[in-house]
Order: C-alpha cells, then structure tokens, then sequence
C-alpha cells in the first residue's frame, strides 16, 4: 500500500486549533509554514511539515497536556473528509477498517486493523518524520480514535488495552479519559472488545457514505499510481548523470528530500540507491551502444565514469560481456 507524501490541510484545522486555546498563526510562525495554509484552497504539507507543525503544538501546549486537549476539543465539525466519512459506518469494526484505508491521506499514519473473535486491536506506525517523532503524537492519535468511536457509539466505550512506548509520566488523567491505563509496549496500540466492535454507530449514514466514497476513492487511486521513489530517483539519474550530478546527495536535492528520507523510501520498496545507480547505467550503456555511434570513452563519460577503463569493467560485471562485445552482438541481430 503506497504512503501519501503530502497530506490535504482542511479549513477546519484553524477551528479545531482555535477551540483548543492554540494560536493558528503563532503556530504556522514557528513551523515555518506558510501564514495562508489554513485559508488557502488546495493546500498541503509534506510530512517535515506535518511533524513541524505538531511539534509547535506540542511546545505552545506542552507534551503531556496536548493530547487530552485536543480530545476534548475534537468534534464532527473538525474532521477532514476522509475522518467524517468513517463516522458514517454502521459499526466500530468497519469504521476502523474505512480509516485503515483513508488514514494515509490525512497525516504520515499509517493503522492497521485487527478485528477477531478476541477483540478490535489497532495498530499505528509513524513515518517520514527525520527527527524524533513528537512524543504527544502517539498518545494524541490513541486519544482522538478513542474519541471518534465514541462519538460514533454515542457511549462511552472502554477500551480493553491502551498501550505506547512512552506514555507520560502522570497517567492519571489519561487513566481516567480511557477507563484503563495506558501500558507501554512497542508498539502504538488500542483494542476494544468483540462485543463494542460490533456495536452500532448512531451516526451510521449510508447516503453520506455513499456521497463520500467515490471521492476519497479516486483520491486513493491517484495516489497508488503515483511514481514509486525508485521511479523518480531513476528520471532524476537520467537527468544527472550526464551532467556529472548523480550522488546521492544530488539526487536528494533535486527531489527536495534529505539523504536519510531518500535512502530509507529506497529502503521501504526493497532497494537501494547504489542499485538503482548501476541499473540505470546499465540501461543507457546499452541504449548508447545499440542505437548510436558513440565511443567508450564518451560512453563512459555520459554515464558519470572518471576513466574508460571503470566503465570497461562496470559493464562486463553488469552484463558478463564487454561493450565491443555487446554491441557486436547487437548488430548481428539487426
């Protein structure tokens, strides 16, 4: 399932900000976000600018207080699309799955559902953050879904596990927001019971649902036949290369990513960037060699190679024969 590398942001967040005690503007200032994002149509934000913006809330609210207060602010009028729409399922158990699918377009969290006979477990993983991930996020994420089934159950429901790897030092308040304490464990997760994930949703709506999901579909189809990594470092080499500009840092900067986020995307679809550089080498070796008149020595220079000689021995270890050799070969066939 490919992630989103840019999240829609909503009007609504200026309002959910503003119900919270929280500055917009203050906040955009040290995020270093644009002063227009809440009120411009059609904006977004990287995942560095996702986790920029939280971590300013984390600081204006401070770490441990954050999370309880964004649940007690967080109402139907605050959602993104993809979040209402969920509120529109007929029970907990496929509200979690609907979001399991819509998360990635909201924010850099991915959630995986597990619904059996023992109970509803749900799973959350963080990613595209460089540095550490702000510590509230996991809490706040286990707060708001808390509160989203709740809303939905129109009860309150207790989960059966609450758990993180860091949970704050003073639970207290948490322990009485979820009904059980929040255990740390590795992983960022919450679990209801089989019989809460089964219960109906009075916000159930089967015509807003069928309202929302073309739409959240086709956003989701856009983004599964978006460029995998590997598809753009590749364009961007054939770009590079002969121009002498084909490291890894110069790769990076052409696709705005760090050197980290570049090679741990690489990482995530099985393959690395001293790869992809040899692989696409290989490929305009044997497109010069077959189609022109082009020299070894120019040959090697287009595809970033200090002497013949390295290019010479690239080649029959790409391909188990030497260039003469190929491009014979090739014209035999012609």
């Amino acid at each position: 399932m490919k992630r989103a590398s840019e999240f829609a942001v909503q009007p609504s967040w200026r309002l959910l900000l503003c119900d919270m005690g929280l500055n917009p503007d203050h906040l955009l200032r040290s995020a270093q976000l644009p002063a227009d994002l809440f009120s411009r149509n059609g904006g977004s934000v990287t995942a560095a600018q996702y986790f920029r913006l939280w971590q300013a809330m984390e600081d204006c609210a401070g770490a441990e207080s954050l999370p309880l207060l964004l649940g007690q602010s967080v109402s139907s009028e605050a959602f993104d699309p993809p979040i209402f729409a969920c509120l529109c399922s007929p029970n907990l158990s496929v509200a979690m799955q609907r979001l399991s699918l819509y998360k990635r377009l909201v924010g850099p969290i991915a959630l995986t559902v597990d619904a059996q006979a023992s109970g509803c477990a749900i799973t959350l993983e963080c990613y595209g953050n460089e540095g550490a991930i702000p510590k509230s996020l996991a809490l706040t994420e286990l707060v708001f879904l808390t509160q989203l089934i709740r809303l939905g159950a129109r009860q309150r429901l207790v989960p059966t596990e609450v758990a993180l790897p860091d949970p704050p030092a003073d639970l207290a308040g948490y322990t009485a927001y979820f009904g059980v304490t929040p255990l740390r464990r590795p992983q960022i997760r919450l679990v209801f019971s089989p019989e809460d994930g089964v219960r109906p949703f009075l916000t159930a709506n089967d015509a807003m649902w069928a309202y929302f999901e073309p739409g959240l579909g086709k956003r989701l189809s856009s983004l599964d036949t978006a460029a995998t990594m590997s598809d753009r470092v590749r364009a961007a080499l054939m770009e590079g290369l002969p121009a002498g500009r084909y490291s890894v840092e110069d790769i990076g900067k052409s696709l705005a990513l760090s050197t980290r986020t570049l090679q741990r995307q690489l990482r995530e679809e099985a393959t690395t960037f001293t790869d992809l550089l040899n692989a696409t080498r290989r490929q305009l070796a044997q497109h010069y060699l077959s189609t022109s008149s082009v020299s070894h020595g120019e040959i090697a220079f287009l595809l970033g190679f200090q002497e013949v000689n390295s290019f010479l021995r690239a080649f029959k270890d790409w391909t188990g024969i030497t260039p003469g050799t190929y491009r014979q070969e090739i014209a035999l066939k012609r």
